[in-house]
């Protein structure tokens, strides 16, 4: 069987979770004996091996440009893998429904993982949410599976397209602390501090969790991670305001600094409003964290409702209260970081989630002959 990857940014190039997804799924379908091929942006990769752990890998270029780099790399890409033999086209986000009557036309069985909620997102509006809308409907049209990484998501794309669809997660990958003496670059204790990971775009609202941090009146410190690569409003909004408590870190490169930042914090503030498995927010699970979420269907889904975590409003002053409720009796934190990893054992291994693409592969695959 073999199956042709499209739409992110490459292997063994590991940025964001697309990359993250191909670089833990790709290896594990070859020890299945899937014969993988993974579609690369030349422009990232110095070297270009055509083959690595088992992975055939092509490159192609793309126009230089914020808005259609993705897309016309991803044509080129299409160009080729139509004109190859492979039994499976799988493409990762939903702006590349767009290419399936492309596909179609070519008569290759294509499925594609439709991520989040894009077109919700506060930063494409106007003609950028109306493009990923109309890109998520062209995929529920014209591409055989639709994949969504969550029942919930499911259930937004039943009824906003009346399109079924496979659900398979995201996963992650269990961790314990190995170097605690890392976080001492920023001045921070064990359990002396909140974290915050991710994006600093509206749709993550860490600026929601910085004010009513702030006026709790907390005497744990605030570690937001994360900025954004250009001049933002929002993100110089919440970089502005200065407090003692709050520390910001940019981004951190380093996966052991990273890993220990989750490891020894307190608990972690989890404010992403779309999309449907957030790997982030598995990753904190993963890495033994008592996790306080913004109250979504998609977070609670993951969590399990209230086994895994505790939920706060976007309402003033519920976040506030929440904390120094919890700062009085932290007995709640510490139950859900002894059992935080058990969720992810539970249901989102990559073994599990590997599985579960091959066995759909499989279907596909068998369903042509």
């Amino acid at each position: 069987m073999k199956i042709a990857i499209i739409g992110s940014r490459g292997y063994p190039y590991v940025y964001s979770g697309y990359e993250t997804f191909v670089s833990e799924v790709a290896p594990r379908l070859v020890a299945k004996g899937v014969e993988v091929h993974v579609y690369c942006h030349k422009k990232l990769f110095k070297e270009r091996p055509k083959e690595v752990n088992g992975i055939r890998l092509h490159y192609f270029s793309s126009i230089k440009s914020k808005s259609l780099s993705q897309w016309s790399n991803t044509f080129l890409c299409t160009m080729h893998a139509v004109f190859s033999k492979y039994d499976v086209i799988l493409y990762v986000n939903s702006a590349n429904g767009i290419f399936g009557p492309l596909t179609r036309i070519f008569r290759k069985r294509t499925a594609i993982n439709v991520d989040g909620l894009e077109w919700l997102r506060p930063k494409w509006k106007g003609l950028g949410a109306k493009v990923f809308y109309l890109s998520s409907k062209m995929a529920t049209r014209w591409m055989d599976r639709i994949i969504t990484d969550a029942d919930a998501m499911k259930d937004v794309y039943i009824e906003e397209f009346k399109t079924e669809s496979v659900v398979i997660a995201y996963g992650a990958n269990i961790r314990y602390s190995r170097q605690p003496e890392l976080i001492s670059q920023w001045q921070l204790e064990k359990d002396g501090y909140y974290l915050i990971v991710g994006r600093l775009i509206p749709d993550n609202n860490a600026l929601l969790i910085l004010e009513e941090f702030i006026r709790s009146d907390s005497g744990k410190k605030l570690v937001i991670v994360g900025d954004v690569p250009y001049q933002d409003e929002y993100a110089t909004r919440i970089k502005a305001i200065k407090d003692a408590r709050v520390i910001f870190t940019g981004y951190v490169n380093g996966s052991d600094q990273l890993a220990e930042l989750y490891h020894n914090c307190f608990a972690y503030f989890h404010g992403h409003e779309f999309g449907g498995t957030n790997p982030t927010l598995l990753k904190a699970l993963a890495y033994g964290c008592a996790v306080i979420a913004l109250d979504t269907k998609f977070s609670r889904e993951v969590l399990k409702s209230e086994e895994h975590g505790v939920y706060f409003s976007k309402d003033k002053d519920d976040l506030c209260q929440l904390i120094r409720e919890i700062e009085k009796k932290p007995e709640k934190l510490a139950t859900l970081k002894g059992k935080s990893r058990l969720r992810i054992t539970e249901n989102y291994t990559w073994e599990k989630i590997t599985g579960q693409y091959f066995d759909l592969f499989q279907e596909m695959y068998t369903s042509q002959k």
